[in-house]
């Protein structure tokens, strides 16, 4: 009998099997077969598994057996996945064959804004044919553990970052790091308190935030008592929309009047409590800004729970099927949309322009629009949110 210390799990598009893997990190290794059109592999780590020498090897003939079984039945070039353009710095598959890994960092892994930066990451990786990591925080708001997990990437000395920071300032020292071991880092969605990093690939928050607290004073028709439900201290692109919606507001409806900003935190649950707070407290209110989808699913709730969503205009941040389920029932009045698809796209194309030395842009604005009801069903509305979703 052999001690073995990490399981090999074999997946074809979420198939396949594993076996014994009793501890499971988070690190999922994807590749890229560009004669087969499908991902390889998915690794997963494991402690403590024991296995018989000639199972395993039984178990590696069978499951490559049926990996080149099913390249045989794909024809070359076959993929369905959208088709795009050539990238920023022009890389060729040439170019990066035999180029390390790039780590792929969420806030976190719960919300489906996560899954479409996630798309938009794969679709650079086969592009350019390499490899990405994807691992990231539960929770938004744990700091110390994505700071971990970018520790532990620096530790395995891959070959790029693209990172998404839960908080501007704390991750600092740990990407500065990464840049002084010479790994660049490009951020993606939030940006972070140091000029190390190769380029901030976003929206413009402050933007989103300013057509939000234009629409809603359309909606109020320039006067009411409105609130904001923020989501959490130091978190750079929300709070950049929060300030483009509390500045707008004061400096261009001088008759509206901001009654209340209360912060809901990173869980639908605890923005749910925090809305329900400011609506009871604000019985006169007339209308609520929410910053983020966790925040804005938990507004949604409140004012349901509490059968004000008639009553009270709402605007949101992003979206997920329920905020989109909202709107089309007139329980939203309006959505700010990003396109994290773009994110992840330009987030893994800038690191692979870096890591080769090429020049990349430090600003990359992936867009943001505002949706109605109205405007929902429009094919570039539609679009936009088939990147969130």
């Amino acid at each position: 009998m052999l001690d073995f210390h990490e399981v090999v799990c074999l997946r074809i598009y979420g198939g396949g099997s594993c076996w014994n893997t009793e501890r499971r990190s988070e690190y999922h290794r994807r590749e890229k077969a560009p004669d087969r059109g499908f991902h390889l592999a998915t690794i997963e780590r494991s402690e403590g598994v024991v296995l018989n020498k000639n199972v395993l090897i039984l178990v590696f003939l069978m499951v490559a057996a049926a990996a080149l079984g099913a390249g045989l039945f794909l024809k070359k070039g076959g993929n369905t996945s959208p088709q795009s353009g050539p990238s920023e710095a022009g890389t060729s598959t040439k170019e990066t064959r035999g180029m390390g890994p790039v780590a792929v960092i969420p806030k976190g892994t719960t919300h489906s804004f996560w899954n479409s930066v996630l798309a938009g990451a794969e679709k650079a990786a086969k592009e350019h044919d390499v490899e990405i990591l994807w691992a990231g925080p539960d929770r938004e708001g744990d700091r110390e553990k994505q700071i971990q997990i970018v520790e532990d990437f620096i530790v395995k000395k891959v070959a790029g970052i693209v990172l998404a920071p839960t908080d501007a300032g704390a991750l600092v020292p740990v990407v500065e790091r990464a840049v002084a071991a010479g790994i660049p880092v490009v951020i993606i969605d939030s940006d972070i308190e140091t000029n190390k990093r190769v380029s901030f690939v976003a929206t413009d928050n402050h933007a989103g935030g300013a057509l939000a607290a234009k629409h809603m004073a359309k909606l109020l028709g320039g006067r009411g008592k409105v609130a904001v439900i923020k989501y959490m201290a130091g978190s750079a692109s929300t709070n950049a929309r929060e300030n483009g919606f509390i500045e707008t507001m004061k400096k261009g409806f001088p008759e509206i009047e901001l009654v209340e900003d209360r912060y809901g935190m990173d869980t639908v649950e605890t923005a749910l409590s925090a809305a329900e707070d400011v609506l009871t407290r604000h019985k006169e209110l007339n209308g609520v800004f929410a910053s983020n989808e966790s925040t804005s699913r938990g507004s949604l709730r409140a004012l349901e729970s509490q059968g004000r969503a008639d009553g009270v205009k709402m605007i949101g941040f992003d979206a997920a099927d329920a905020l989109i389920k909202g709107l089309e029932a007139g329980r939203i009045d309006a959505l700010v949309v990003q396109n994290p698809q773009a994110m992840g796209y330009h987030g893994v194309s800038g690191a692979i322009a870096a890591i080769q030395g090429k020049s990349v842009k430090t600003r990359i604005d992936t867009g943001v629009e505002l949706v109605t009801k109205d405007s929902l069903n429009s094919p570039e509305i539609r679009a936009l949110i088939g990147s969130e979703n």
